[in-house]
């Protein structure tokens, strides 16, 4: 009987103490999947406005803008000391920049705008996700 209680109490010890660390693990650091989910956001709606045809040049600007400026957060955010990231983080905002300055206004302007911008997330996202 002794037995059975001692391997009874390890086990509710066991199943609270892998709840603690499970809360532990997922209580991290948030921003990172924050700004990835911004950017999803921002670039999901300009991917939808290309789908439906519909490109309002106010919003596409809002949205790029919206994109360029949360790209800037990229490095600060994951602290990823490679030069590589780093390259690849920069070139996203370079390419943003680009796109923010050539104002697209045609559904035509805005996809070839968007291609290098979602060349750029997907170089990296094959590397680092």
């Amino acid at each position: 009987m002794r037995v059975a209680l001692m391997i009874l109490l390890g086990l509710v010890i066991g199943v609270i103490g892998t709840a603690n660390v499970m809360n532990a693990l997922s209580a991290r650091n948030p921003m990172p999947k924050a700004v990835m989910a911004t950017m999803d956001y921002h670039a999901s709606v300009l991917k939808n406005a290309l789908k439906t045809q519909q490109c309002d040049p106010v919003k596409i600007q809002q949205h790029l803008a919206r994109l360029q400026s949360t790209a800037t957060d990229i490095v600060p955010v994951f602290q990823v000391g490679e030069k590589d990231f780093t390259d690849h983080a920069n070139q996203l905002s370079d390419r943003l920049q680009q796109a923010v300055q050539s104002a697209p206004a045609t559904c035509a302007a805005l996809a070839a705008a968007m291609k290098p911008i979602g060349e750029s997330c997907k170089s990296c996202h094959q590397q680092y996700r």
